[in-house]
């Protein structure tokens, strides 16, 4: 230890010195750079997010005078009525039909209905529609009471549906109605009465809607003075529950901008009353759009960022000295090495010193990569050793069932059935020995599995159906052998044996992008969840009717041949069946390729099989 301290003190503390300084360099400018990016962009942000609320008031304020016009305008079809007409009229013996119609014919687009009411409720006229409703009271509406309680001023409810009149068109109209209390003159004697005008809620949305133009983060909604919401770009949503505004809060607020944290989202909030009405308009602006500005600022800060790096690399270069350009050298091969590069080449050069220790790990570098190929090997060997273990275990299995079916056939004398089982068994294993090759043609495991499956159906008595619809295209692939009669054991045992209706199994192979699925599907009595997800890990909870490791044999053989990314995929649900999807990679099969993949496991990397050319 003491030896490697001394060698550490010797050769290295230049290094450490140019290291130093280095740091030292690189706080320095990092923090004027820290110092300076922050100020600018605190400054900025501040100007944008003051630019951005003078906009939202100059907004709120075009929009507040354009509806102010409107609203007044309706005044003036109040005033108009009410100062023009009314008050010149004695019930008795005048009526007011032709001047309410005319009245309303100039203001139409903005007018649903024109109507006077006694202070009893009485209707006294109106446009366009007179039929009031039957059983109708109009003294509990709000509009109505709030004239008669209030009679000195304007009253402008929230947007609801109008009822008061028999529409031979059935239709229903949204408006805002404006209400007020009037003299009514009967044979000279004054009384109580109410004028109501219905505006079209369509024209004052439309207006709204004009300033509305932005993204949907940003937008504005007008609300009366107790909060109620009038309108909002968002309104069915909130009638449906499905959206919240925090209308109640803002309307306590006085004019002006604030901020807000809403559900999680700080936002910018700026309120403007409405002359007369006490209605205010509320814009709302997430602070989260201001960093959309603030892309400039953050370029500038990176380049300011990169300029300083560049100034410390050029100050660090110049109190570099030649014992450290060696060493840089020499770290530059060991990042080589690091990253991957098992015969780096290692820099050599400078200082005895420096030379020596290049020499030195270039001696290390080359025993650790022996050492790893050595590992290497070995864990190939037993990849290849597990392989054949899990080989062995179904082949045994299969044989016994089947010599079992066959024994029971004879017992019965179903000769015919017997010798048609035994070829069957013949040809199926032909297929499964394939001369001692591990990797065989799909269309050959396909006609292993047939052949397996013809010995079930007699064995069962017909009593399910199956059947095979295998792509041309993927016959011709590669695969594993022995990997489908395992699952259609499994099918037959656990799925459709034992049904009272006739079972079903499906084998479907197809190719997807560069993968090859081949799908055994039945009707049975699928399995649980918990029962799905438990199957290909842990072999405790496999049932151990039939082979009891079929499927994680299945899955295991797989994955150790083509990688994780390949192997079983298991859906089902109790009484809905079951389906296995095999998911196996691309690969044309040929001499060659089939010698490659027996040979040893194939490395995949990006999900794709490399191929042996």
């Amino acid at each position: 230890m003491r030896r490697i301290g001394e060698l550490w003190k010797k050769h290295l503390n230049p290094l450490s010195v140019r290291m130093g300084l280095a740091l030292s360099f690189t706080m320095v400018a990092l923090f004027a750079v820290g110092i300076f990016g922050t100020t600018m962009y605190n400054l900025v942000a501040h100007r944008m997010e003051r630019m951005m609320s003078e906009s939202s008031g100059q907004l709120l304020d075009q929009t507040a005078t354009n509806l102010e016009t409107y609203l007044k305008g309706m005044r003036r079809v109040s005033d108009t009525m009410y100062y023009s007409v009314i008050k010149d009229k004695d019930l008795a013996v005048d009526s007011m039909a032709q001047e309410m119609n005319l009245l309303y014919d100039v203001n139409k687009e903005n007018l649903i209905s024109i109507a006077c009411y006694t202070g009893d409720g009485e209707l006294v006229e109106a446009v366009p529609l007179s039929a009031e409703k039957t059983g109708l009271d109009v003294t509990r509406q709000q509009w109505f009471t709030k004239a008669v309680n209030q009679m000195e001023n304007f009253h402008f409810s929230t947007p609801h549906v109008q009822n008061l009149f028999d529409d031979p068109s059935y239709r229903y109209y949204w408006v805002i109605s404006l209400s007020r209390a009037v003299e009514l003159t009967t044979n000279g004697s004054a009384k109580l009465g109410v004028l109501l005008v219905d505006m079209n809620y369509s024209s004052m949305e439309q207006l709204l809607e004009k300033a509305n133009t932005g993204t949907d983060s940003e937008y504005l909604y007008l609300m009366d003075a107790d909060g109620e919401i009038i309108y909002h770009p968002k309104q069915k949503l909130i009638y449906a529950g499905l959206y919240e505004e925090n209308n109640m809060e803002t309307a306590n607020w006085d004019d002006g901008s604030h901020k807000e944290y809403f559900h999680g989202e700080k936002r910018l909030v700026t309120v403007k009353t409405v002359s007369y009405t006490g209605w205010k308009i509320v814009s709302v602006m997430p602070m989260s759009v201001l960093n959309v500005g603030m892309y400039e600022t953050r370029v500038l800060f990176v380049l300011v960022l990169l300029l300083t790096m560049m100034i410390i690399i050029i100050l660090n270069q110049l109190v570099s000295s030649s014992i450290a350009h060696p060493l840089e050298k020499l770290n530059d091969s060991v990042k080589e090495w690091e990253a991957g590069n098992m015969s780096p080449d290692i820099y050599i050069g400078g200082l005895t010193e420096v030379e020596h220790l290049g020499r030195t790990l270039k001696s290390t570098v080359e025993q650790i990569r022996k050492l790893m190929e050595d590992v290497l090997m070995e864990q190939e060997e037993k990849r290849k050793s597990e392989l054949d273990a899990l080989q062995s275990q179904i082949n045994p299995h299969f044989l016994y069932n089947t010599l079992e079916s066959i024994t029971w056939m004879i017992e019965g004398e179903r000769y015919e059935d017997a010798v048609f089982m035994i070829s069957q068994l013949a040809s199926l294993f032909r297929i499964s020995l394939s001369k001692g090759k591990t990797i065989i043609q799909i269309e050959d495991e396909v006609k292993h599995a047939q052949n397996y499956m013809n010995i079930q159906k007699i064995r069962y008595k017909n009593s399910f159906q199956v059947d095979f619809q295998i792509a041309d295209e993927i016959k011709d692939c590669c695969t594993v052998k022995l990997i489908i009669q395992p699952l259609l054991e499994n099918a037959i045992y656990y799925g459709v044996e034992g049904m009272d209706d006739e079972g079903e199994i499906h084998v479907t192979g197809y190719r997807d992008g560069d993968d090859v699925c081949i799908e055994v599907r039945d009707n049975g009595l699928g399995m649980s969840e918990e029962m799905v997800e438990k199957l290909l890990t842990d072999n405790n909870h496999v049932p151990k009717h039939g082979s009891g490791v079929g499927v994680i044999n299945v899955h295991n053989r797989i994955r150790i041949r083509f990688g994780e990314g390949y192997g079983l995929e298991i859906e089902s649900e109790p009484d809905e069946g079951t389906l296995v999807r095999i998911r196996l990679p691309y690969i044309p099969y040929s001499a060659d390729i089939q010698e490659y993949l027996d040979g040893r496991r194939l490395e995949r990397s990006g999900g794709a099989a490399d191929e042996k050319n």
